[in-house]
């Protein structure tokens, strides 16, 4: 950006909310957008390829055939986006969970000059599922350590997103989703626990996306991604990503104003670069700009930062001893946490909690409540 400051110039900590969400914005041509919908065209919802390989605009399928009426309640199906009203989304069953490597894969190739298509304009009419998910013991006990959770047969609240996450990235990389995901920001996450879910038990899950809304810098989009078992739903992940977007006149700064003192610190935690990497290895979310130097550079920052998700896993491992049953857990990622780097984390006796940079500033800020 002319006039600004390379953010590798400045010292590592020296991060504001502008870098955290300043990533290369590209402008996607429309080229192969036609090409795309009329190969979508020639196949029926019999012969569609859920393949990953394959790239296709999912609205194209065939709702009288494919549309499972028993999840079409009203919230569930919902278009909050102000646009048209109420809307059905189409169900798709996936066979399996798919990979997240090809998924990435794609997205890169998404993102290259050409190569990429116009973006839509509202939430994808589309709803992906998989059924009769599993969890793996090794895993499980394996995500435990990294995020400093105790070893238990429960699944700590953070687990299911974990492993329901490929479903929602094979959404998020479908041409038809309104925001690329190279670049995007995880701005907040909000989980909700039903009831404690055991490790024997077995989960299916489903994920959509709504409520797409403008934002001061972009656009801004929830991902749900929900957990069932036996029919009964038990949990569910609402993740608010933002977009950046480019806005005639760039937009108008955000003015530091004053900033309230924190609260006194109960914890301090050393954040190792290892964080990113043994995040990324059980997460699957290998974004570069967690694990490699470069990578963050390349997205504007001096080095690698801290997956979001794993500072909420953390902040709830520090309240494993007094979380209650069933709850809602409300996160608001701020300034991102660089590796290495050292947090202050506090926690008031109402559910509050928070993380804080050595100088003050709010990395993350959260509420639980009791449900």
């Amino acid at each position: 950006m002319a006039g600004r400051k390379d953010p590798a110039d400045r010292p590592a900590d020296d991060l504001s909310v502008h870098e955290l969400i300043d990533g290369p914005t590209e402008i996607i041509s429309t080229r192969g957008l036609d090409a795309f919908r009329r190969a979508q065209a020639e196949h029926d919802a019999a012969s569609y390829d859920l393949s990953v390989e394959a790239t296709h605009d999912l609205s194209g399928l065939d709702q009288e055939t494919t549309r499972d009426l028993s999840t079409l309640d009203e919230e569930a199906t919902r278009d909050l986006s102000g646009r048209r009203g109420p809307r059905l989304r189409t169900r798709v069953d996936l066979p399996r969970m798919p990979a997240s490597g090809p998924l990435y894969r794609r997205a890169l190739l998404g993102a290259l000059p050409g190569l990429g298509v116009q973006r839509a304009t509202e939430p994808p009419s589309v709803e992906l599922a998989t059924s009769g998910v599993t969890v793996d013991r090794a895993h499980l006990a394996d995500y435990d350590r990294v995020c400093g959770f105790r070893l238990s047969d429960r699944l700590p609240a953070t687990y299911p997103h974990i492993m329901g996450f490929p479903l929602s990235l094979r959404l998020m990389t479908a041409p038809e989703f309104p925001i690329a995901l190279t670049g995007v920001v995880h701005v907040g996450n909000r989980i909700t626990v039903r009831r404690p879910i055991g490790a024997d038990e077995t989960i299916d899950f489903h994920t959509y996306a709504e409520n797409l809304r403008p934002h001061d810098r972009g656009r801004q989009i929830d991902v749900v991604l929900v957990g069932s078992v036996g029919g009964e739903e038990v949990w569910r992940g609402v993740s608010t990503y933002l977009g950046k977007e480019r806005s005639p006149g760039g937009g108008e700064g955000r003015g530091k104003g004053e900033r309230p003192a924190p609260p006194a610190a109960s914890a301090r935690w050393r954040v190792e670069p290892r964080v990113g990497t043994d995040y990324a290895r059980v997460s699957g979310d290998h974004n570069p700009i967690h694990t490699s130097r470069l990578g963050a550079r390349l997205l504007g920052f001096p080095r690698p930062i801290a997956h979001g998700m794993w500072s909420k896993a953390r902040c709830l491992a520090a309240l494993e001893n007094r979380l209650p049953d069933a709850y809602t857990v409300d996160v608001a990622f701020k300034l991102p946490v660089p590796l290495p780097s050292t947090v202050a984390f506090s926690a008031t006796p109402a559910w509050d909690f928070a993380l804080h940079d050595s100088h003050g500033r709010p990395h993350l800020s959260g509420t639980l409540r009791e449900v």
